[in-house]
């Protein structure tokens, strides 16, 4: 028992910062009242169902919700909560916040979006005139991934048993000036169907003065650190205005010792680091504990409860709900899908406009073009189950698709094991519809994993898993089992054994298969709808966490329960930064997943649109997973790979940028303009056009006098200078191409 504290001690001493100037009080942060401005009623109470928070009649729960004083990611609020008031939050229409005249280094705002996140550019004014910019915007409320949560929201009749959540933003402001306003941008009204930005709350961050420090998020978390333990998370801010450097953090408390302090290099004023504790946790349960992070006299604590050990995941919404997306996936940034099963057989529709992979669905209806192109192309008279024979896999080799994964720079991968149509790509012991039984004659997911834990060990594994099936007689999504869309006569559902529950006796077992005979890393449920999610993510977590040698999987947001680690907006991605991980999806092919054999060349993602989102997504805490869409036979179109390749040949160059990046507080792009941090080595400004002769950043970019900035590719160092505030970076002629990366490097 003695020997983690003897490490505990060594560490310390080691990492034990040189005496830095002494402490100054952290000033506390000003709340603004915005009551003037509310014109939105989105909390309802039991009593009162008035309120409309979407457009569409849907309102928080005012029961479940905190009121009043309230902190979130460590900053105080006034929140309006359950208050007698009519209206609790203002759409964000263009008004203008008067603030309490003074200098800041943040405005911090409690914030939601209703309809898909919503967003654009805030203005903050100083006294002066003079104004700076900086994008704001919150996340869905049904995504439920912000620190203010409800179990449910109210719906025009009844309730919705859908967790919703308040999150938070900030818009950076400029120390220097004293600041008078902020406008905050123009969205829509809260009407069905468009995306606005609600407020809740506004707090400003005054600055400091000499060097300040302050410790706000301190939590403890499941997730598996890199030398075993338990982590603790905090984040380190420099209130004041002067830099701050090596910052040793550390926690403290009962059952708790520190193995591994976190360091931070150095902090510019009103930066932040969000940094990671490495711990070991000699008791279970939840205590009091802090974080405590030093700089010679300066030092600053925040009180936490910590929950030390990982309990076994209970079949619960609680329970589960504290899972997360482990730092792997964090890291990771970009991934491969892959959309692959009976539909690349006809691999059909109109390109651009909707998903071949949906081929049979399309097929239903008469004013769809896959109606009519099937009976001209196959006959009124060939089902789609005739398809599976032509379902081949004769050119699959899972050792190519996974090396090219690798060559492509991704860092993991996930494919359809059974998409809407119901035929599984594994030996399926539950149903007869597989590639083992039919089609193939072959287990492709073994196939694709083998190969993958032989040839690319670094790639993690990942099973896309569609809960619902269109015709599945059982329970047909689509309200009818197989038939003849021309005639309506009834088909057969191929490899179908009939008189089960679908949930308890089909999908709940095919998914236990895939978690028990392939072991992935990742799944990737869609659809949600009847499920039994809750049972098996709790199997499926446990028997990650309690082998011999533990690890971290993940799953997505779509299994049909509130559960998950991250959101999956697909052919789309948020306009700022998204402090819940998140993912975005979306095929190389302009609108689908699967091969579409219509779609030309020319109308597939190039390499700089490619990587433009790549460097988009991890600027704004997201990952990218880019679709391909293999041809029935195992073949991937000429086209996909040269992207991938293409994509790859940037990352070799120009990864460092991207992996195991976080995004910047201040703020996510400005313009064409991208920027993450690596912790402790480097600040990124990536340019997503050919910057000129110079790159003019108008951002307070945390340089120093001394510091080194290259452009990743061109070893020389450039030279820079500051006008007007501005960051001017001389740029080196014809070097680079797609996106191109400076790098600032910490000295």
């Amino acid at each position: 028992m003695r020997k983690p504290f003897i490490v505990a001690l060594l560490v310390s001493l080691v990492l034990t910062p040189v005496p830095a100037a002494s402490a100054a009080e952290a000033p506390a942060p000003v709340t603004v009242p915005l009551t003037h401005l509310f014109d939105n009623d989105g909390i309802d109470t039991a009593s009162d169902r008035t309120g409309n928070f979407d457009g569409s009649g849907y309102a928080f729960p005012a029961e479940a919700l905190p009121s009043g004083k309230v902190t979130a990611d460590g900053v105080p609020y006034l929140f309006p909560g359950n208050t007698s008031a009519k209206n609790n939050n203002a759409v964000a229409l263009g008004q203008r916040i008067e603030l309490p005249r003074g200098r800041y280094l943040t405005a911090h705002f409690l914030v939601a979006s209703s309809y898909g996140v919503a967003g654009g550019t805030a203005t903050v004014h100083y006294a002066d005139g003079s104004t700076t910019t900086a994008s704001i915007s919150g996340p869905d409320w049904y995504s439920g991934s912000g620190p203010i949560s409800a179990p449910f929201r109210y719906s025009p009749g009844g309730t919705d048993q859908h967790p919703v959540s308040i999150g938070t933003a900030q818009v950076w402001a400029d120390p220097s000036k004293d600041a008078v306003g902020i406008t905050l941008p123009v969205t829509n009204p809260a009407v069905a169907d468009k995306s606005s930005l609600h407020v809740f709350a506004l707090s400003l961050q005054p600055a400091g003065k000499g060097a300040v420090l302050a410790v706000r998020s301190a939590r403890s978390t499941p997730k598996l650190p890199r030398l075993g333990g338990q982590t603790i998370e905090a984040t380190v801010v420099n209130l004041g205005d002067q830099w701050v450097s090596n910052i040793s953090v550390r926690a403290e408390g009962l059952g708790v010792v520190t193995l591994q302090p976190a360091a931070v290099k150095r902090l510019a004023p009103g930066e932040e680091a969000r940094v990671r504790i490495g711990i070991h946790a000699y008791r279970t349960g939840t205590f009091d504990g802090k974080v405590i992070a030093t700089s010679g006299r300066v030092s600053a604590a925040q009180s936490a409860k910590f929950t030390l050990g990982v309990a076994d995941y209970q079949a619960t919404d609680a329970s589960l709900g504290t899972h997360e997306s482990p730092y792997w996936f964090d890291d990771a940034k970009f991934g491969i899908f892959i959309h692959w099963g009976i539909y690349s057989v006809p691999a059909w529709s109109p390109p651009g406009e909707q998903y071949a992979e949906w081929y049979w669905q399309w097929m239903q209806d008469p004013s769809n073009a896959v109606n009519p192109y099937h009976a001209a192309t196959f006959g009124k008279d060939f089902s789609y189950d005739q398809f599976i024979p032509q379902f081949t896999a004769s050119r699959f080799d899972p050792r190519e698709w996974v090396r090219l994964f690798e060559a492509a720079g991704a860092k993991y991968y996930v494919l359809t094991s059974k998409h809407h149509e119901g035929f599984a790509l594994w030996d399926s012991k539950v149903s007869g519809r597989d590639s083992v039984d039919l089609g193939p004659r072959r287990d492709l997911v073994k196939e694709l994993f083998d190969a993958s834990r032989k040839y690319t060990p670094g790639l993690k594994n990942g099973l896309y898993f569609s809960m619902p099936e269109w015709f599945n007689p059982d329970n047909p999504w689509s309200g009818h089992g197989p038939r003849n869309p021309y005639t309506g006569a009834a088909e057969p559902y191929t490899g179908y054994q009939a008189g089960r529950d679908f949930v308890r006796d089909y999908q709940a077992p095919q998914m236990t298969e895939l978690v028990d005979g392939y072991d992935p890393d990742v799944i990737w449920c869609d659809i949600g709808g009847a499920n039994d999610s809750r049972r098996v993510l709790a199997d499926y977590f446990n028997k990650a966490k309690n082998r011999a040698v533990p690890k971290d999987v993940t799953v997505d947001d779509r299994c049909g329960i509130p559960t998950h680690d991250y959101t999956t907006p697909e052919y789309a991605t948020y306009p700022n930064t998204v402090v819940k991980k998140w993912e975005a999806s979306r095929g190389l092919d302009p609108r689908s997943y699967g091969w579409n054999r219509a779609t030309p060349d020319s109308m597939y993602m190039t390499a700089d649109e490619v990587i433009d989102t790549v460097v988009d997504t991890t600027s704004k805490n997201g990952n990218f997973l880019l679709d391909i869409g293999p041809r029935a036979d195992g073949s991937i179109p000429e086209i996909m790979q040269q992207r991938l390749r293409e994509t790859g040949d940037w990352l070799r160059t120009n990864g460092e940028s991207i992996y195991g990046t976080t995004y910047w507080s201040r703020m996510a792009q400005l313009g064409s303009l991208r920027f993450t941090v690596k912790q402790n080595e480097a600040f990124y400004i990536t340019s997503l056009v050919q910057p000129g002769s110079q790159l003019v950043v108008d951002a307070p970019v945390p340089l120093r006098d001394g510091d080194r900035i290259t452009l990743l590719g061109h070893d020389k160092p450039l030279k820079w200078t500051r006008s007007g505030g501005k960051l001017v970076v001389d740029v080196p002629a014809g070097v680079g191409q797609h996106a191109w990366v400076f790098k600032v490097a910490l000295s």
